[in-house]
């Protein structure tokens, strides 16, 4: 079932580029201020995810297509290699993960705080 497995590796990296979104959207933010309305509600939704010890919706998503192509694990693909341990780290704690979301808020924060201020 390669369709799967192809649906398995787009969910992914759409996984991967929403992380770099929340965590840089907001420079994006600082040359594009309508970017607002997006970065704004995903940037507190990963705060979010990070502080209540949840995981994405698109997790159980990717898993379960990856079941679907008769997959078990991420052996073996180019994408599997190189981004699965930065979106999937092993040994994530609730601590890492408290630190993760504070990252993101105050990241965040600055420059929002630096768009307002220009204001």
């Amino acid at each position: 079932m390669p369709c799967y497995r192809l649906l398995a590796d787009a969910v992914l990296l759409l996984h991967f580029a929403y992380i770099l979104f929340v965590i840089f959207g907001g420079l994006a933010v600082l040359r594009r201020p309508l970017l607002a309305w997006l970065h704004l509600p995903a940037a507190l939704w990963g705060a979010l995810i990070e502080y209540a010890g949840c995981i994405c919706p698109l997790t159980p998503l990717e898993n379960t297509l990856r079941q679907q192509s008769g997959e078990t694990g991420y052996p073996g693909s180019f994408i599997d290699h190189y981004l699965t341990a930065l979106i999937y780290p092993e040994g994530l704690t609730r601590t890492a993960q408290i630190v993760l979301g504070t990252f993101v808020l105050v990241v965040n924060a600055a420059v929002y705080w630096r768009l307002w201020r220009r204001k």
